[in-house]
């Protein structure tokens, strides 16, 4: 460890730079997204039609072709390990917006053979309808942690995605939903693009109050529903980046910890993941008055890079055994240890190689087409 842990500042310079891309498509994309979203009722169709006839697109494992999605073939090969697993379905990229429950549906089914528990980081394009829909539908055991990804620069987005989340949980209740995280990595990119690096700085606490204001926004539409249960309210962020402000006003942290980007070896990336979340995340958190529980938001081992340049992080190379030496050293120690951790993640998701390169795209248990690599998942009971 020693020396790997403390590489915080390689951590977060190679993070932002693969991070801070990838929120640009947020930005654009939520200013078009109103086009697609206007007048088409997407939310209410989808739900509607999904709950009350079949879909004639369906495909085989769909009721739109006369099968009940509950009834499937399991797969020997996986086995409920994984705490959770981080997920974003196909085609929820706004303004596209190609995502569908059959695949939807497809996903869900071979998850729930890895997991009871499933994040997801948006819920532009309908997302939380389907991901509900496709539970209601499989009969699976899943409890879902909803996502909304909050855009400094675009308050709208922030509203546009809470009221799909409100409109979805009064359709489907709160049975699967174990919580809601307002802002993914928002206070790393905030920090980045005004050249700070302190969360709890000048800089970093004009970043917590847009997330301040908009998660307590979130309880108040939560409570405006009256539930019958109450529904945590989080929020997620690299690593070395939470604001103090921010996690006192939460019920839960979801922290981002990958050993990659900290040029540790695949061998000895669990122990530097396991030793980073306890020291910078955990104990720190249980110092606050509100106690916030800490989860480890992603954590995985990409397989391949499509450049040479980013091939070796320093310490290992992008490939299938890499994944495997980090699953096999951390899945069943981290079980057994009851440190909560969604697994980064479940399928290799294309529109990230295709518009970042490197290892960007290449995180997944099973690739682009859900054929699981060339690994074996490790046998043992997730909490």
């Amino acid at each position: 460890m020693g020396d790997n842990y403390h590489t915080l500042d390689q951590y977060s310079s190679e993070k932002n730079a693969a991070r801070q891309r990838r929120s640009k498509w947020i930005v654009i994309g939520s200013i078009l997204v109103l086009v697609v979203l206007i007048g088409a009722g997407v939310a209410a169709g989808i739900i509607i039609s999904n709950r009350n006839k079949s879909n004639g697109g369906s495909s085989s494992s769909s009721k739109g072709n006369n099968k009940d999605p509950s009834v499937f073939t399991k797969d020997p090969r996986l086995h409920k390990s994984f705490y959770g697993l981080a997920y974003t379905p196909e085609g929820s990229l706004v303004p596209e917006c190609g995502n569908s429950l059959e695949n939807v549906i497809k996903d869900i089914q071979l998850m729930s053979q890895l997991t009871t528990r499933v994040r997801l980081y948006g819920a532009d394009c309908n997302q939380t309808a389907l991901v509900l829909e496709a539970i209601k539908q499989t009969k699976v055991d899943i409890q879902v942690f909803l996502g909304n990804y909050v855009v400094p620069t675009d308050h709208a987005a922030y509203e546009r995605q809470r009221d799909i989340l409100k409109d979805a949980i009064q359709t489907y209740g709160t049975d699967h939903i174990a919580g809601v995280t307002v802002g993914n990595e928002f206070m790393l990119n905030y920090l980045t693009e005004h050249e700070a690096t302190d969360p709890d700085g000048e800089i970093g606490k004009q970043g917590a109050a847009i997330l301040l204001a908009d998660i307590q926004d979130t309880r108040d539409m939560l409570a405006s529903l009256a539930l019958p249960k109450d529904i945590p309210v989080g929020n997620s962020d690299a690593g070395s980046f939470f604001s103090t402000d921010v996690l006192s006003a939460v019920d839960y942290g979801l922290s981002n910890v990958h050993a990659w980007f900290a040029n540790t070896t695949a061998e000895g990336a669990a122990e530097w993941v396991t030793t980073f979340f306890e020291e910078t995340n955990v104990q720190p958190a249980a110092l606050l008055p509100n106690k916030p529980k800490m989860y480890i938001a992603e954590t995985g081992w990409p397989t391949k890079s499509s450049d040479a340049g980013n091939a070796n992080n320093g310490g290992s190379d992008a490939s299938v055994a890499g994944l495997q030496a980090f699953m096999d050293n951390f899945v069943c120690q981290a079980n057994d240890n009851g440190i909560p951790y969604f697994f980064f993640e479940f399928f290799d998701e294309e529109w990230k190689d295709i518009q970042f390169g490197g290892v960007e795209g290449w995180w997944g248990l099973f690739n682009a087409d859900r054929t699981l690599k060339d690994i074996t998942i490790p046998n043992c009971t997730a909490p």
